[in-house]
């Protein structure tokens, strides 16, 4: 399984930030703010949050996963 590279650290902070506002939907709040991002046309903002909405569904697990060193 490749696992998806996260570049900016700020996602990091937002998807901690949703997981503590939403929950377990912080992952939906995430994808709706993609999709009204994308409706504005804003393809920035739309790609931040879906980078937002993966790591929800990974900081989600609470098994590891890849590899460990």
């Amino acid at each position: 399984m490749q696992l998806p590279v996260f570049i900016d650290s700020t996602n990091y902070s937002d998807a901690q930030q949703l997981r503590a506002n939403f929950g377990d939907e912080a992952g939906l709040e995430a994808a709706n703010r993609a999709d009204k991002s994308r409706a504005l046309g804003n393809h920035l903002h739309y790609v931040k949050w879906r980078q937002v909405e993966r790591l929800c569904v990974l900081l989600s697990i609470e098994q590891t996963i890849g590899t460990v060193h």
